[in-house]
């Protein structure tokens, strides 16, 4: 239309307008022949690092992200792939039914990766009904519109946490996947419950699943009131780094590539109806972590501040990951001391972006 106000020549108009749809064409039909895959959370840190991760490695691949933008959700995050034609976002809730039906329905998925989750573990002791309507509701909804619109692939996105935790003085203990389910708060509760959904879907309608239970992420685009983003930017700011109890909390750390690419190896060669562990080896305690961030930016120890410990806080996290590695050949590439200058890093070159997740 507008083309056509600004030019006379009706041929050269009339040519503009075949090649427009030639080209409408050849990407209606290039789209029907590409994998779908459909990314809920997509707007959220490690769900940002996934569609990044997976448009650079597939190129026959359309991705669709279904994201609430919640206050962990930005889409400064995406704003490098937000026109390629690989890629489509849609807001939306993972709990409204009729939204997704309708995106299903449109869409055709081939394949469901859900990551859409309530997720920070202060905030499900304030408020448990939201983690209850996004992770288990909203689990349940995705499952339902998976069976009735005949997914190829659905997997989940769970973490280490559903194990509780384990003594900090026992180092030879692991979580492994036959380890028992044993959640400290609403939060890990609630993905608990949906990880015995995907498993119920399974083996009740058929559907084929798969989940993965990661260990403690970071890495580029973590949400700044996660323990390594918020330390890194209240040291850079000269603010009190605020530390729960005596520190010694125990997280096994796994970089969020590493992350991306044991989800690429699951939803391409994991085995059906399978729990797989993702960790990445490297123990430290909340105290160790802030103290190496501190060094790394040259910033005095006096910085930090403990506060009183959180409600049921869990003492130690580590994950035993050799089903993985065994099964599917995967292993992690970064180790703690080069991921961490490699964030701290990016997190001093990427201000605009962190700043302005802050002004939201």
């Amino acid at each position: 239309y507008f083309y056509q106000k600004r030019t006379k020549n009706k041929k050269v108009l009339k040519i503009f307008v075949q090649d427009v749809n030639k080209n409408l064409l050849e990407l209606t039909f290039r789209r029907k022949n590409m994998k779908k895959i459909l990314i809920t959370g997509g707007a959220g840190f490690i769900g940002s690092n996934f569609i990044h991760y997976m448009l650079n490695k597939y190129v026959d691949y359309f991705i669709v992200n279904l994201d609430l933008l919640t206050y962990a959700g930005n889409l400064e995050t995406l704003i490098e792939i937000q026109d390629n034609s690989n890629y489509k976002f849609v807001k939306g809730d993972i709990s409204n039914r009729e939204q997704v039906y309708k995106l299903f329905e449109e869409e055709r998925f081939d394949i469901v990766v859900n990551f859409a989750a309530e997720s920070h573990v202060d905030r499900s002791v304030e408020n448990p009904d939201l983690f209850i309507k996004t992770n288990i509701i909203g689990t349940q909804v995705l499952l339902d519109a998976s069976i009735k619109y005949g997914v190829k692939r659905y997997h989940q996105i769970s973490t280490d946490e559903v194990y509780g935790d384990l003594p900090i003085d026992r180092k030879d203990l692991f979580f492994t996947e036959q380890s028992s389910i044993n959640p400290s708060s609403p939060y890990s509760a609630s993905k608990a419950s949906a990880d015995l959904l995907v498993n119920s879907y399974y083996r009740t309608y058929g559907l084929l699943t798969t989940i993965s239970r990661c260990s403690n992420n970071y890495g580029p685009y973590h949400f700044p009131e996660k323990l390594i983003p918020l330390m890194i930017l209240n040291a850079l700011e000269n603010k009190q780094l605020p530390v729960y109890g005596n520190g010694e909390n125990v997280r096994d750390w796994l970089h969020v590539y590493d992350h991306c690419t044991a989800i690429d190896l699951i939803i391409h060669k994991g085995n059906i109806g399978e729990i797989y562990n993702i960790g990445g080896h490297n123990e430290r305690s909340n105290l160790e972590v802030v103290k190496v961030i501190l060094n790394l930016l040259g910033k005095s120890e006096e910085l930090i501040s403990y506060v009183n410990d959180r409600p049921g806080h869990d003492l130690r996290y580590a994950i035993d990951a050799t089903k993985i590695e065994n099964e599917l050949g995967w292993k992690a590439k970064y180790d703690f001391d080069l991921g961490i200058k490699e964030t701290v890093k990016w997190y001093i070159e990427n201000e605009s972006w962190w700043k302005a997740v802050l002004s939201v």
